[in-house]
């Protein structure tokens, strides 16, 4: 009885002050469901600073806009059967309506899945020196956001089109023929599919990371994103290397970080074998001492190669991540050239010609003998 009397009420109200009347009747739905929706809002946020505030972002940053468009269709949506609209005019608005519900639901479900990634993702720093643990989450985060958001797209087209009669009608009578066409369009798609597989594949056995040091095609560098069909790696000096995502599935590749950030490298010095390797390898330990950039871990200077000119002597050291020892090598091969030169400037590499000159030089000096005057003292016909 409530009921109708709400009815009568409503319909009294469009008589009497036609598009107005609807337009505050569709105005008061909308109040009142955003009402109810600002108050179950209010109340969850209380419980959240409450129980647990690490889901307060999730709440307010991602889900609080997307919910509240939510609410506005919902509430149009029930102020229309109030309407009494002409059948085929109800029928297009209804319809337009279904699209947008959808819209605002599948773009809901986006953000609280950002949402959610972005909360649980707090819980790692990725900024630490030894953040393998936070790279490998970070990956797999990632993938699997952006295969879910990809997931409710493609369910979201196809809620909405299916909307549409003609288009289920079509949907319903190519059902029998659907695995022909699966296979069609599998053997057309074989390639992107078998790239988003790469991906997923990355996700798990995670050959790579994000921020792990590789060394792809010749060029060194970060993992800066991966996504389902490529990699972008940030190189040395700021560039973008953008690598297919199967290539890391099908081809050899180096990971300097795969299992450790810790890594090694060495500094090559070539000098003359006079210089003194003990005194060398001293100053060597000294400047990796000096220098915050060394772990401690591995420290080691020795002569590697000989050849007729000059010896090669490898130093090697160890540090905590691949930026902090390409600052290491290059401090240490500055400390050891200074060193050299100024302690044993002679034992710079050199060619050794100067004692065949010198020689050369020395019999050009030389003055020639007068054969005449040989010949004539060494005669012994002469008597005087």
């Amino acid at each position: 009885m409530e009921n109708t009397e709400l009815l009568d009420a409503f319909r009294q109200l469009r008589s009497q002050w036609g598009i107005w009347g609807s337009t505050a009747i569709v105005a008061a739905s909308v109040v009142l469901v955003y009402v109810f929706f600002y108050m179950l809002f209010r109340l969850l946020r209380a419980w959240i600073l409450r129980e647990n505030k690490a889901l307060y972002p999730l709440l307010i940053k991602y889900a609080y806009r997307p919910s509240r468009s939510v609410a506005v269709v919902i509430g149009i949506m029930t102020a229309l059967p109030l309407l009494e609209l002409p059948p085929r005019f109800e029928k297009i608005i209804n319809h337009g309506i279904e699209l947008i519900l959808i819209t605002v639901i599948a773009h809901w479900l986006i953000r609280l899945i950002t949402g959610t990634k972005f909360v649980m993702l707090m819980r790692y720093d990725n900024d630490l020196t030894d953040n393998l643990k936070a790279r490998k989450v970070y990956t797999q985060f990632r993938i699997i956001e952006r295969i879910l958001i990809i997931a409710i797209i493609i369910l979201a087209v196809g809620v909405g089109l299916m909307t549409f009669e003609k288009i289920r009608q079509v949907g319903v009578s190519l059902l029998a023929s659907a695995g022909v066409i699966g296979v069609i369009m599998g053997l057309a798609a074989q390639r992107s599919i078998g790239m988003m597989f790469a991906g997923i594949q990355i996700a798990i056995a995670q050959p790579i990371r994000i921020e792990d040091v590789v060394v792809v095609e010749g060029e060194w560098g970060n993992v800066e994103e991966i996504t389902l069909t490529y990699v972008s790696i940030r190189l040395w000096d700021e560039r973008r290397l953008i690598v297919p995502i199967n290539y890391f599935i099908e081809k050899p590749f180096q990971n300097w970080t795969r299992s450790s950030t810790n890594i090694m490298g060495t500094v090559m010095i070539y000098a003359d074998y006079t210089i003194p390797i003990s005194d060398l390898r001293e100053a060597f330990t000294r400047f990796l001492r000096e220098s915050s950039l060394w772990d401690g871990r591995v420290g080691t200077l020795v002569v590697t190669d000989a050849t007729s000119e000059t010896i090669q002597i490898r130093a090697l050291m160890s540090s905590s991540n691949a930026d902090y020892l390409f600052e290491l090598r290059t401090f240490i091969r500055e400390k050891l050239i200074t060193y050299i030169r100024e302690n044993y400037p002679n034992a710079l590499p050199r060619r050794r010609v100067e004692s065949f000159v010198q020689q050369v030089k020395t019999a050009d000096e030389q003055p020639e003998e007068d054969p005449q005057n040989n010949s004539h003292e060494d005669n012994p016909m002469n008597l005087h």
